[in-house]
């Protein structure tokens, strides 16, 4: 992906250097037109693949793409880089950090990582009366949200994203992995029924060979479910490339995209068993 970054005091003017210094298509000028000065062109360019995800800023904005956009190695995998996730997870991770703090820095972190998970979420218009007159507001609408933890690690992340999104209903997966043979055996599925009507959040604090997140999806899809996220607090590349080549329609948001799994398939650097952590059972 090329960024650009050109001197100019409003779009047009930039419009006008980016034609002269880079040649770009004049197609995108109704594009430019409509976003204005805060970013100058998205655009996909199919008669130029080499700059296919051009992007242009205008110089009075900030440069630095949002954590939203997904890694360059895992174009399913997005990393949430919010300040306060990292300051959280650091202290998840640390070997020290009592069963309690655990507990509260999982929730923590799982409702700061839902804030980015439903920031697409559409919108509908209403009316609100204030105590002065009637303005017009915003309420979430579209599909309804389900959150699916996977038993029993993902509960710790459940009741942090209900403070955030109260209305939510929970349904429950239950897995666990064979220590011998690394692979997840299923032993309890229950979801709302009105499941095509539905966008479903799996929450697992770990994806690391990956087998429980695609199970979990699979069972999901199997039931109907089409619109489907996963988050956890920390993953692995071959976690990340398993749900990639499985489920490609499925974006991961996690606080970590960690080095490698060990021969015993945990996490390296990591936290540990998360579930062990979360209920005092190491």
């Amino acid at each position: 992906m090329l960024v650009l970054r050109v001197a100019a005091e409003n779009h047009r003017q930039a419009l006008i250097v980016l034609r002269h210094h880079h040649r770009i298509p004049t197609a995108t000028t109704a594009l430019v037109e409509e976003i204005g000065q805060r970013i100058l062109v998205l655009a996909s360019m199919a008669s130029q693949p080499e700059h296919d995800g051009l992007i242009f800023f205008h110089a009075r904005e900030i440069t630095s793409l949002r954590s939203m956009h997904t890694t360059p190695e895992f174009r399913n995998c997005v990393i949430v880089r919010h300040p306060l996730v990292q300051h959280k997870l650091s202290i998840l991770r640390d070997r020290h950090t009592p069963t309690k703090i655990f507990k509260e820095l999982v929730d923590e972190i799982a409702m700061l990582m839902a804030y980015e998970a439903t920031a697409s979420l559409p919108l509908e218009e209403v009316d609100v009366a204030t105590p002065l007159e009637v303005t017009k507001g915003w309420r979430v609408g579209g599909k309804k949200l389900t959150l699916v933890p996977i038993l029993r690690a993902g509960l710790g992340m459940v009741e942090g994203i209900l403070r955030l999104v109260p209305s939510a209903r929970v349904g429950h997966i239950g897995l666990y992995r064979d220590h011998t043979t690394l692979q997840p055996v299923d032993y309890y599925f229950k979801i709302p029924g009105d499941v095509a009507e539905r966008d479903f959040l799996v929450l697992d604090p770990m994806l690391a060979t990956g087998g429980s997140a695609v199970s979990a999806i699979t069972s999901l899809k199997r039931a109907g479910a089409s619109r489907i996220r996963f988050l956890c607090l920390v993953a692995s590349p071959e976690g990340v490339l398993r749900l990639l080549n499985e489920h490609p329609d499925v974006q991961i948001l996690t606080a970590a995209l960690d080095r490698e799994l060990n021969e015993s398939g945990y996490i390296l650097p990591g936290l540990g068993d998360a579930g062990d952590r979360l209920f005092g059972t190491r």
